[in-house]
């Protein structure tokens, strides 16, 4: 194997758990029917998620976000099973408040991966996690040459929502950028059931470049996907605005086609003018947008024979139609060449799922695997300089969204309301027996 081919999937769950069976029927669906990954499916599977539970479950953790998360190994697991017999590991579990990311990777690639780094960071108020970024570092050893491998960055985020906000997420990313810091992990796992802590093997796993905290770091590539919210308009569709909005029987050039809305597209155009993401690609899109679908069109996603495009072209009046779900890679890792670059093999939407307003997007690459070599770590691509107080910054709004997350569960979950309840009856009952008590 001369690349490592990386399928990478974003999506907003809108705060409701997945139909498995759906998820896992389309997962794959945006997989090129050329230069497709290998027989056994692609090497590395990345899911983006955010909103992924409500805001109770996902600001307490553990064992109340534990099924969303389930949720999700079951699709990806029974969509493999089902279209190349192969088994996934999965490698990482995390989320920063109520965005997710999970990576997996086929069994006979995970014996030569790093224990992955973690990083969290918060864009809420004061930096709690109801939009935030997670992100994980790892490192690929080459099977036949520990010598070669690939480092890999990979971001989930969600920023700031509203057509009117591009200030506020192009500050989100100057936040990842400053505070997405990630700490080192437990020891390194190579395959054969051998402690090799000592080999050369290990030691090139662990290799030097990972000691970079920053989200750019040399000679890893970085993918960064999400809900980045980036609008085609500046302020909100009036009622006049919904007659413009994207037809699925439109002709290419026409003024309804997707690509006219495109040409308004906010992300491109902070890009371009160096406002955010820097240094950072995208692949040309051919999609239409992925937000904001209405309830008539997830009603019929929940019919898997309904084979009329047209329901997935209905459209919320009230947001402009947009491209908000996105993934972004750096090209080419500071330090390596134009023969490491990424080859992209593809860039598509998956269709609307019943759960969500947003469309699922996936890209599918090849990163070429290639000798390490020793780079200056004092060179870097980042635009903003690391903040020395995010450590603290992240503590103190974890301890936030604890305490965000426990008035959640007692106020806006059945099962906080009951608790809270049997809470009262209980005082009272008690109140009313000490009183009967000390009355007689």
């Amino acid at each position: 194997m001369d690349a490592l081919q990386l399928y990478f999937v974003t999506y907003n769950c809108a705060l409701n758990q997945i139909d498995v069976e759906h998820f896992s029927r389309h997962l794959f669906d945006a997989l090129p029917a050329t230069n497709s990954p290998s027989p056994a499916g692609p090497d590395i599977i990345v899911l983006s998620l955010q909103e992924i539970a409500p805001i109770a479950y996902a600001f307490l953790g553990g064992s109340f976000l534990a099924p969303y998360f389930a949720a999700f190994s079951q699709a990806v697991d029974r969509a493999a099973t089902q279209r190349w017999g192969s088994h996934y590991v999965n490698i990482v579990t995390d989320n920063s408040g109520m965005t997710g990311l999970m990576v997996f990777a086929r069994s006979d690639v995970n014996d030569y991966l790093s224990a992955p780094d973690i990083a969290q960071v918060g864009f809420g108020f004061q930096g709690i996690g109801n939009k935030g970024a997670v992100g994980a570092r790892i490192s690929y050893s080459s099977k036949t040459s520990p010598q070669a491998g690939v480092d890999l960055t990979i971001i989930a985020a969600h920023l700031a929502p509203m057509e009117d906000a591009v200030e506020q997420r192009n500050a989100d990313w100057r936040t990842m950028v400053e505070r997405l810091v990630f700490s080192r992990s437990g020891t390194v796992n190579i395959g054969n059931g051998e402690d090799e802590d000592e080999s050369e093997s290990a030691a090139l796993l662990s290799n030097p470049n990972h000691d970079h905290q920053g989200i750019f770091a040399p000679a890893s590539y970085l993918f960064l996907g999400g809900d980045l919210n980036y609008r085609t308009a500046d302020r909100f569709p009036s009622k006049l605005d919904v007659s413009r909005f994207p037809q699925a029987d439109a002709e290419p050039g026409g003024p309804l086609h997707y690509s006219q809305l495109l040409k308004g597209d906010q992300l491109k155009r902070e890009m371009q003018l160096s406002h955010c993401f820097h240094g950072l690609s995208e692949a040309p899109i051919s999609f239409p947008p992925t937000y904001k679908y209405n309830h008539d069109a997830q009603t019929a996603a929940r019919d898997p024979f309904h084979t009329d495009k047209a329901p997935e072209w209905k459209w919320a009046s009230h947001r402009w139609p947009s491209w908000c779900d996105r993934i972004l890679f750096l090209e080419t890792p500071l330090g390596l060449g134009d023969e490491a670059r990424v080859k992209v093999l593809g860039y598509d939407a998956l269709p609307v799922s019943p759960t969500s307003d947003h469309r699922p997007v996936a890209l599918t690459v090849s990163i070429p695997i290639s000798a390490r070599r020793a780079l200056n770590e004092h060179r870097t691509a980042a635009p903003f300089p690391i903040d020395p107080n995010w450590a603290t910054r992240r503590d103190m709004a974890r301890r936030k969204e604890y305490l965000v997350g426990c008035l959640a569960y007692l106020g806006l979950t059945w099962e906080g309301n009951g608790l809270m309840l049997a809470t009262t009856i209980g005082v009272f009952s008690a109140w009313f027996v000490l009183r009967s008590l000390f009355s007689t």
